[in-house]
């Protein structure tokens, strides 16, 4: 049980000077800002007849989250650190994936800093961001499409496993499809949701005006949408647990192997 939390010591196994590994705040902030997003929508949802929209307050937690996942996830991309341990995968599956959502998320909040006072104003305020977001369903579907390429392809090569050196995670090494798994499921849960985004979005984009007021139910959620949002309010609450252990495990695996 010691070595669960623990993990094996191997001394010298691994030069962390020539590896960086950030990809523990990468996974906080990526959950962050999946459950930001199922909560922003949320927020545009409700009656704001008395109540506005905070889109600066929103502007200020997309682009917090933007700018982490883009400076970390552009990094990881144009240096590939994990090359010189033997994960050259880990770079493509966390760097490219984390550049992609920071760099729509800082979008996000530059729209709503720029534009906040139209959307907080507006009869039907979430009618009026997916018109704006409709033309990014592409990019949106692109990555969706791309992670459940990351899920396939960590299953069939059974990739995302600890070393024993690792506590918790490591307890699985015998068994490297538990955590090829888990992992990819995560993976392709989020792409299935950014696949289906589009046509959620299309959905809210195309309600008249007309129909819609300061009532919350004057916009009618569609199947779609509730299924993408659940899609994301699972796999960004799983990131998000994930990401903080990883704080943990992380370290633990940098005592015992630097």
């Amino acid at each position: 049980m010691s070595d669960f939390f623990t993990g094996e010591s191997s001394p010298g196994m691994i030069d962390w000077t020539t590896m960086p590994t950030y990809n523990t705040i990468m996974s906080l902030a990526a959950g962050a800002g999946l459950l930001a997003l199922v909560l922003f929508v949320r927020d545009l949802l409700r009656p704001h007849a008395e109540d506005p929209v905070s889109t600066d307050g929103w502007a200020l937690t997309f682009g917090s989250l933007g700018v982490i996942l883009t400076l970390t996830g552009l990094h990881m991309s144009l240096t590939w650190p994990l090359a010189s341990g033997g994960f050259a995968f880990d770079n493509v599956i966390f760097g490219e994936t984390s550049l992609g959502f920071g760099v729509l998320m800082s979008a996000l909040a530059i729209y709503l800093w720029k534009r906040g006072e139209t959307v907080a104003e507006s009869p039907a305020p979430l009618v009026t961001v997916a018109r704006a977001a409709r033309p990014l369903s592409i990019f949106i579907a692109g990555l969706g499409l791309a992670l459940i390429a990351i899920m396939a392809a960590g299953i069939v090569y059974q990739l995302f496993a600890a070393p024993p050196q690792e506590p918790i995670s490591g307890a699985f090494a015998e068994w490297p499809i538990v955590e090829a798994i888990f992992m990819s499921a995560l993976f392709g849960l989020i792409g299935v949701g950014a696949v289906l985004a589009p046509f959620a979005i299309s959905a809210f984009a195309r309600t008249q005006r007309g129909q819609a007021t300061h009532q919350a139910a004057a916009v009618r959620v569609p199947l779609v949408a509730k299924i993408v949002g659940w899609l994301w309010l699972i796999s960004g609450l799983v990131f998000v647990l994930f990401g903080a252990m990883n704080f943990y495990t992380h370290i633990g695996l940098i005592v015992n192997t630097m």
